[in-house]
């Protein structure tokens, strides 16, 4: 399928959850704090900005966000919320889509480069990142780490989470480094709602080599918002790249 489909207006509405998940408090303060602290009080620009989870809390902080979106059902959603005044959007794809200006900060949050899933695009993404910054800018990205590990030889897919009233499950393909996320939501009946997305995971070292390819240097690697030490043991990390200054 492509991102667009996936993307529509029914993802759309239901992909806010005010207060909980990704929108927790825990979760949500930290993320701002730090890309706000990265921006240095200049402009930040958020690749796949959907319906402005991070990006309405920064710009109330005071820090100019502008955004590139490739589904319209979530611009949408995102306008409830900011008007274009306060935070512009372009529509196009993260890799290509070319927004006016120049920005101190680029990033990528919630595993979203994994959405592009050919190898081209992810490094085309990362030069697209550059091509925004200026001199000694920075490309902040939000990523999961493979975990291949747990999986047994010979089974195809993994169950990340369970909850009530919520499974989530990811299957494999290691030769094109794919996986699809399969999300189970289910109520007191007998039926269930899935929606899945398709990606493609990246290890950390070969992230930083798509970041050397584009004239980025790693400046940083933690496993969280709260800049906690990344670990061999780390389930995701926040990378952070910077362009040499001029």
């Amino acid at each position: 399928m492509r991102q667009e489909d996936i993307w529509d207006t029914e993802a759309a509405e239901s992909y806010d959850t005010p207060g909980t998940g990704m929108f927790a408090p825990e979760v949500l303060e930290p993320t701002v704090d730090r890309l706000a602290a990265l921006a240095e009080g200049g402009p930040a620009l958020e690749f796949a900005i959907g319906t402005g989870r991070v990006a309405v809390p920064l710009a109330g902080r005071g820090v100019p966000v502008t955004g590139i979106e490739l589904s319209p059902p979530m611009i949408a959603r995102l306008r409830t919320k900011a008007d274009e005044a306060t935070v512009p959007v372009v529509l196009g794809d993260m890799a290509t889509a070319r927004a006016p200006g120049t920005f101190r900060l680029v990033y990528l949050v919630y595993n979203t480069l994994s959405n592009l899933l050919t190898q081209a695009e992810q490094v085309e993404c990362f030069r697209n990142a550059a091509r925004h910054l200026a001199p000694g800018g920075r490309f902040l990205i939000e990523l999961g780490v493979p975990d291949l590990r747990r999986i047994p030889p010979g089974q195809q897919g993994l169950i990340f989470r369970t909850e009530p009233g919520y499974i989530g499950l990811d299957t494999y393909d290691p030769l094109r480094q794919h996986l699809v996320s399969h999300h189970f939501r289910f109520g007191d009946d007998r039926r269930a709602r899935l929606f899945r997305s398709p990606h493609r995971y990246i290890w950390p070292a070969e992230l930083d080599l798509m970041g050397q390819l584009a004239g980025f240097a790693l400046e940083s690697r933690h496993a969280d918002w709260q800049q906690s030490e990344f670990t061999a043991e780390s389930r995701s990390h926040i990378s952070v790249y910077r362009l040499p200054p001029g």
